[in-house]
């Protein structure tokens, strides 16, 4: 459950640190919103070293995090409330995500 956690709380920085820009120059938001969104991708970058896994398998392994956690920011900050195929398309992404993470690796 670390692994998961790492991983949903890696998520939300990175989304994060991308709506912000987005705000700005989608909405037209104050271009204040750079610093924070600029912190926030910095704290992703450090989460995502935290990870115990290769490089390469933590970045896919994370993906299938990144779909479940977009799709939760959709009804949480957008308001949109995900359809059977965004849950059935997160479901799949999540067990790629555990296959990846878990799965019995050669050392």
């Amino acid at each position: 459950m670390k692994i998961v956690g790492l991983f949903v709380l890696t998520a939300l920085a990175e989304i994060a640190g991308c709506y912000l820009p987005y705000l700005w120059l989608r909405q037209g938001k104050t271009p204040w919103l750079l610093v924070p969104g600029a912190l926030s991708l910095a704290l992703f970058v450090w989460l995502l070293s935290l990870h115990p896994m290769a490089a390469g398998r933590t970045y896919a392994a994370y993906g299938g995090v990144y779909v479940a956690v977009a799709v939760f920011w959709l009804w949480w900050i957008d308001g949109v409330r995900p359809d059977r195929w965004d849950l059935v398309g997160a479901a799949v992404a999540l067990l790629g995500m555990g296959i990846i993470a878990f799965g019995p690796h050669a050392r």
